[in-house]
């Protein structure tokens, strides 16, 4: 069992890196997103790289919380187990575009710092671009490749019973909100980072915390671990991997 819950914990603080590199990033690479005349203006490069950094953290962050759970998941479900790492893979790659974007806007800056002669105008029609980029990558990255991810990892998590069943509810609310919102914006029902857009997304942020927090102080269910079958094992050997687990 100790197995287990080193990987809870594991699973538990990656899931927290995933918050705080989120937040951490937008409020350190705010400027650029606000800023129109940022490639010609006065800039804030430190705060937008360490923005930037922050986000690769969660990149990171979010592959390494499938990898982790990955091994316990596949007992429940090997093909959900695979299609949850596919998305939050899918989620990293998203977000990765739109880091890339901004870095391109940080180098048109440098650019127009050595050649000042260069089109103002040009140069902000190009960053308003990459920042139109950037906004469409955080809607189907933490949007709503988040959601499938959600969904897939809460619907295992509420028939194992690794954890109370009402995180894999908040889970799925949060999940299916999420995810629905992202279509909600595409369509032009709202905009993306609305009073509205930000209220739906509270409850998949309530529901990666709470799920966090759990996994750090509680760990997984001992019976639910133990009673879980392995679907290719033969019952001798099944029951073997049972005994080396305890």
């Amino acid at each position: 069992m100790k197995l287990y819950r080193s990987t809870a914990v594991t699973a538990g603080v990656f899931f927290l890196l995933t918050e705080v590199a989120a937040i951490a990033g937008v409020a350190f690479y705010s400027p650029i997103l606000n800023g129109a005349d940022y490639i010609t203006g006065a800039g804030a490069e430190g705060s937008i790289l360490l923005g930037l950094l922050f986000e690769l953290l969660l990149v990171i962050a979010a592959v390494a919380t499938a990898i982790t759970l990955y091994p316990i998941l596949k007992w429940q479900h090997e093909g959900l187990a695979l299609a949850f790492v596919a998305a939050r893979v899918l989620e990293a790659a998203i977000i990765l575009v739109g880091s890339f974007s901004l870095l391109a806007i940080v180098t048109l800056r440098q650019q127009f710092e050595a050649t000042p002669d260069a089109d103002p105008a040009t140069l902000s029609t190009i960053g308003s671009t990459l920042v139109a980029l950037r906004d469409w990558t955080y809607l189907f990255g933490p949007g709503f490749a988040l959601g499938a991810a959600s969904l897939l990892l809460a619907s295992l998590m509420y028939s194992s019973r690794l954890v109370p069943r009402g995180i894999a509810v908040l889970g799925l609310v949060g999940g299916a909100l999420i995810s629905l919102s992202a279509i909600a914006v595409m369509l032009g029902l709202y905009g993306q980072f609305s009073t509205l857009g930000l209220v739906v997304a509270l409850p998949v942020f309530a529901w990666e915390l709470s799920l966090a927090l759990w996994l750090i102080l509680k760990g997984f269910r001992p019976v639910s671990i133990l009673s879980t079958p392995v679907p290719s094992l033969t019952p001798a050997a099944r029951e073997a991997s049972v005994h080396r687990s305890t």
